[in-house]
C-alpha cells in the first residue's frame, strides 16, 4: 500500500497533480502489477496534510518504532551519538554573559598562547567539576565521550596541565576582570565582604617532599603569607590532624557570590592570612569595604592592619577564655532589642582594658551582644546531657584508686564538652562544677561582634554575621557536590589551580541558584534531561537536541539567557 501520484495536464498547460491511497493487484491474465486506488484524497494543492499526518501517526502506533522512523524520514535512520547537552550549554552560557571567557581569552592572548583553545579547556574543566566530579584525566574521557561542549570535542591531559598552570600564572589580572565584570553585571552589594577559612587534607602521611615539619607562621609577623599549595601539618578544621593539608580561604559577597579564593601552605594560621586577603582586594578598587571575619582572625594585630587605609572589620569575639574588653562587654547589663524572631541585639561600649564606658578619654570598642532564644534553648538541653552523662561516668568515683581517677581525668582532655563541667576537690575526688554550669548558662545562644564601624546598626552587625552562614555552605558545596577532595595534585602549583578551578566552578552555580532560587541539584537534574543526539540518513548526518521542557526554559529566563538552537551542526552525505 502507497501514496499513489498522478498528473494531468489542462488545455492551458498547466499540471495538476493528484493523490491517491492505492496497492498493486496481479492482473489475472497478464500477470502485470495493476494499480487499485483505495481511496482518492483529490487535488494536492488542497489536501489536508494535518489530516495525512494523523493518519501516518494512526498507522506508526501499530508498527515497530524503528521501521516507523525509517518510514516517516523516507529512509533507514541510526543514531551514532547522543551526549548530555542541557547542563554545560547553560554553564557555558553563564560563562560567557559573566565575562569569564572574554578574561581568559584576553589574558591567554597576552601570553602569545590560543586563547580560544586555552578558553574552551579552561571552561571545559570547570564544567565537569559542577556536572560529573573526577579527575583531570578523567575530565578528557568525560569531554571526548559523554558531554556537548561547543568549540571543545575534546583534548590531551597535557592540554589539561597547560591550562591550569596558565591559569595559575594569570590568576590575578583574570580574578579582577571578572570580579569587575560580575560585580557590575549582578550589581552586587559590595560594601561588605565575608571572609572565612577551611583546610583539606591528603591521603598521605608525608608532607611536601619533606619529613620535617616546617615552623608555623607566628600570629604577629609582619611579613604576610604569600600563597602556596605546600601541603604541611598544621591545625584541621577537618578534624584529621594526623594528615598534611593545605589551607583555604575565600571572599564572598552579601549576595553569596565568591569573588575569590586562595591557598595557602598547611601550617598558615588564620590571623596571618587575613593580611593577604585585605592586600589582595586592596588593588580591585572597591568604594567601601567592611570585613567580617570568624573568631580565627579576631586578634589586635588584624584588627590594626584591617583599618589601614579606610578600611573596617566585623569579627567574633570568642565566649569563653575571652580577653577584658569582650568579658566586660558580656558582662554588661542592658536591654536587649528584638531585631527577628529568633534574634535579639545588644550594643555595649567598652573602653581599652575593660574597664569604664571610655569617659577617660580614650576610644570605647564597639560591641554587639546577640542573642538567639532557640539557640539558648538548645545549648541548655545540650549542656543538661553533658551534665548528666558526666554524673554518670563519676558515679561511685569516690571508692577508686586515685591513679585511676587521673586516667579518668586524663582521658577527658580530648573532650572539652565534658571536661569543662568537671572539677576536683581538694582531697582529689571528682564532682560536678556547678560554676561552670552556671557561667555556661549565661552564654546560651549568645555571641558576640566587634566592629570599628559606627555607621552600621547593631541588627547590620548581626545580619552580616550571620551572613557567614554562605561562606560556610560554600566551603560545603565545594567539598562535597564540586569533590575538591580527594584531590589528586601533588606539585603545590596544580594544587592552587585546582582549587582556583573549584572556585570558578562555585561562582557559576551560586550565581544560577541566586537568579533562579532554585538550588544546583535541581537545575543540575532538570538541565540533565536535554541531550545533542546525532543521527545518519541517507541525506547526511544532522546533530539535533531533544525536546525542551518547560522547566528548562524557565531556567533560561531566570539566567536572562537564550534557548539552545534545534541543530547543532549537518552535514550532507558525499554526493548530495
Amino acid at each position: 500500500m502507497y501514496l499513489r501520484e498522478t498528473r494531468r495536464t489542462n488545455r492551458d498547460g498547466s499540471v495538476v497533480r493528484y493523490l491517491a491511497l492505492a496497492h498493486n493487484e496481479r492482473h489475472p491474465v497478464t500477470g502485470s502489477p495493476v494499480a487499485k486506488v483505495i481511496h482518492n484524497f483529490g487535488r494536492a494543492d488542497r489536501v489536508d496534510r494535518e489530516a495525512l499526518g494523523r493518519l501516518v501517526t494512526s498507522i506508526s502506533r501499530f508498527i515497530e518504532p524503528d521501521l516507523a522512523v525509517a518510514a516517516a524520514a523516507g529512509t533507514e535512520v541510526e543514531i551514532l551519538d547522543c551526549r548530555r547537552l542541557g547542563g554545560a550549554w547553560t554553564l557555558d552560557r553563564l560563562w560567557e554573559r559573566l565575562g569569564i571567557g572574554a578574561a581568559i581569552r584576553r589574558a591567554a592572548e597576552g601570553r602569545r598562547l590560543d586563547g580560544e583553545q586555552v578558553e574552551r579547556v579552561v571552561f571545559a574543566l570547570v564544567a565537569q567539576r559542577a556536572l560529573e566530579p573526577g579527575s583531570k584525566l578523567a575530565a578528557t574521557g568525560w569531554v571526548a565521550e559523554r558531554v556537548a561542549i561547543e568549540g571543545c570535542a575534546g583534548f590531551s591531559d597535557d592540554a589539561a596541565y597547560a591550562a591550569m598552570d596558565f591559569l595559575l600564572d594569570a590568576l590575578g589580572e583574570v580574578a579582577a576582570e571578572i570580579f569587575a565584570s560580575v560585580a557590575h553585571l549582578l550589581n552586587l552589594d559590595l560594601d561588605i565582604v565575608f571572609v572565612d577559612t577551611t583546610s583539606t587534607y591528603f591521603e598521605t602521611e608525608t608532607v611536601e617532599d619533606q619529613v620535617e615539619l616546617a615552623e608555623p607562621v607566628i600570629d604577629n609577623e609582619v611579613t604576610n603569607p604569600t600563597e602556596a599549595g605546600q601541603r604541611a601539618f598544621g591545625h584541621s578544621k577537618d578534624h584529621r590532624d594526623d594528615l598534611p593539608q593545605v589551607v583555604l580561604a575565600m571572599a564572598v559577597t552579601r549576595d553569596g557570590v565568591p569573588v575569590r579564593c586562595w591557598t595557602f601552605a598547611g601550617n598558615t594560621t588564620d590571623t596571618a592570612i587575613i593580611r593577604t586577603v585585605k592586600d589582595d582586594l586592596a588593588g580591585w578598587n572597591l568604594r567601601r569595604l567592611v570585613r567580617v571575619a570568624d573568631r580565627g582572625f579576631a586578634s589586635a594585630a588584624n584588627r590594626a592592619y584591617l583599618t589601614r587605609g579606610g578600611g573596617h572589620y566585623i569579627h567574633a569575639e570568642k565566649l569563653r577564655g575571652t580577653n577584658a574588653e569582650a568579658a566586660a562587654a558580656l558582662a554588661r547589663p542592658g536591654r536587649y532589642k528584638t531585631v527577628a524572631d529568633n534574634l535579639r541585639v545588644k550594643e555595649v561600649q567598652v573602653a581599652p582594658g575593660g574597664a569604664g564606658d571610655g569617659d577617660d578619654g580614650v576610644r570605647a570598642a564597639r560591641f554587639v551582644v546577640c542573642h538567639n532564644p532557640a539557640s539558648a534553648e538548645r545549648d541548655a538541653a545540650v549542656r543538661a546531657n553533658l551534665v548528666a552523662h558526666l554524673r554518670g561516668l563519676i558515679e561511685g568515683s569516690d571508692g577508686w584508686s586515685a591513679r585511676r581517677r587521673d586516667e579518668f581525668v586524663g582521658s577527658l582532655k580530648g573532650k572539652p564538652g565534658l571536661r569543662r563541667y568537671l572539677r576536683r576537690t581538694s582531697s582529689g575526688l571528682l564532682r560536678i562544677d556547678a560554676g561552670a554550669v552556671t557561667a555556661e548558662a549565661h552564654l546560651d545562644g549568645k555571641w558576640l561582634l566587634r566592629t570599628d564601624d559606627l555607621t552600621l546598626t547593631g541588627e547590620d552587625l548581626a545580619a552580616a554575621y550571620k551572613q557567614l552562614t554562605a561562606v560556610e555552605r560554600g566551603w560545603r558545596d565545594m567539598k562535597g557536590a564540586l569533590a575538591l577532595r580527594p584531590v589528586f595534585h601533588h606539585r603545590e602549583d596544580r594544587i592552587r589551580a585546582h582549587v582556583q578551578l573549584c572556585w570558578l566552578t562555585l561562582l557559576l552555580i551560586r550565581v544560577a541558584e541566586t537568579s533562579t532560587g532554585q538550588t544546583w541539584r535541581t537545575l543540575h537534574d532538570q538541565l540533565d534531561r536535554l541531550h545533542l543526539v546525532t543521527l545518519a540518513t541517507g541525506s547526511g548526518t544532522v546533530a539535533q537536541r531533544s525536546a525542551t521542557r518547560p522547566e528548562h526554559k524557565a531556567i533560561w529566563a531566570a539566567l536572562e539567557l537564550p534557548e539552545p538552537p534545534r541543530f547543532f551542526d549537518f552535514t550532507p552525505a558525499s554526493g548530495s
